[in-house]
């Protein structure tokens, strides 16, 4: 029967974030991690690469070939590439099964307008989906956590992805208060490449910044300081250039947007009703997503907030996608907070 079962589930989680959209199929587990980028043909739009393979071709395009982020800040911004996109990941992962119109959860920022929810699940329903339910990020990131977003006691989630961070209070299977800033881990990679620009003069690209910011990163100082290898081109002598950098410098360019997540908690707080602010004083908060994971960000915010903060300790970047996959476990139980 567990053979047959993978053959008839037709129960998918998503986590369709900014930088890397995950799937979790009910009786298999999460079985799709794939860059958020589409590569298309310019003059016939026609896809030739989604996820892994189209980050490849990021900053390589030839005349011909264009790379698409189709989910820019949290939100669809181009329709059309982002199902083409869905449509793919999802006949991946239903490659085998017998039927194709899947029962599917989103998860979706918790500032999403009415607008853009209707767009994300108007996407799901036209790749086939049969049935599609939305549930906010940090709703998803806590259950999937394990937080007790049912109960009556206050839990805190900052979720920090790609495109936005999801900052939220939750009790009673609802979100009590929340803010979704725009400022995350694309924004750290930008703010890497104008620091960058602005005192070596040297243009380096997106994954670039990525792994500059991963490697050495950080929003604390670091014992020992850590350095290396930056390359790019050369603005004045317009050549390629290698230079080397150490952490300082890099939190030196992140200190901006580090200091808006910090404002954006903050700001969540003073909004927390008294008690449930009691219970994030005892509890504290818990930071998920893949940019959660920058060094010091825990130490950082615990500096800034005087709370008790700890780091999802399964694996910040899976926490939505986990979430979504124990609602789809237990559909009944967690029915409150979809939409």
């Amino acid at each position: 029967m567990g053979f047959l079962s993978r053959f008839f589930t037709n129960d998918i989680g998503i986590d369709l974030g900014t930088a890397n959209t995950l799937i979790y199929v009910k009786g298999e587990g999460i079985v799709l991690n794939e860059p958020s980028i589409v590569a298309r043909h310019k003059a016939t739009q026609k896809v030739i690469a989604v996820g892994r393979e189209a980050k490849e071709m990021m900053g390589r395009e030839n005349t011909d070939i264009e790379t698409i982020r189709p989910l820019q800040e949290g939100v669809i911004a181009d329709f059309e590439v982002t199902e083409e996109m869905i449509r793919h990941f999802i006949r991946t992962v239903q490659r085998n099964k017998l039927f194709v119109r899947p029962r599917i959860v989103v998860s979706v920022p918790s500032g999403s307008t009415a607008v853009e929810k209707r767009a994300v699940r108007t996407s799901c329903e036209r790749v086939g989906a049969r049935e599609v339910y939305l549930i906010s990020e940090p709703m998803a990131a806590a259950i999937g956590i394990g937080l007790p977003v049912q109960q009556a006691i206050g839990s805190m989630v900052i979720d920090i992805g790609g495109g936005t961070t999801e900052i939220a209070v939750m009790a009673l299977s609802g979100i009590v208060t929340s803010e979704s800033i725009r400022v995350a881990g694309d924004a750290m990679d930008r703010a890497i490449i104008d620091w960058m620009r602005r005192k070596y003069n040297l243009l380096i690209g997106p994954r670039n910044a990525e792994a500059i910011k991963c490697q050495i990163g950080s929003a604390m100082e670091l014992n020992p300081e850590e350095e290396a290898p930056v390359r790019g081109r050369d603005l004045v002598a317009a050549i390629p250039k290698t230079l080397m950098v150490d952490s300082r410098e890099i939190r030196e360019a992140l200190a901006e947007p580090v200091a808006q997540i910090i404002a954006g908690v903050r700001r969540t707080l003073e909004q927390t009703p008294p008690e449930l602010a009691a219970d994030i004083l005892d509890r504290g908060m818990v930071l998920s997503g893949g940019a959660g994971i920058l060094k010091g960000l825990r130490e950082r915010l615990i500096e800034g907030t005087s709370l008790p903060t700890y780091v999802d300790s399964d694996d910040p970047l899976t926490a939505v996608v986990r979430g979504n996959a124990k609602v789809l476990e237990d559909f009944d139980r967690y029915r409150k907070v979809l939409y």
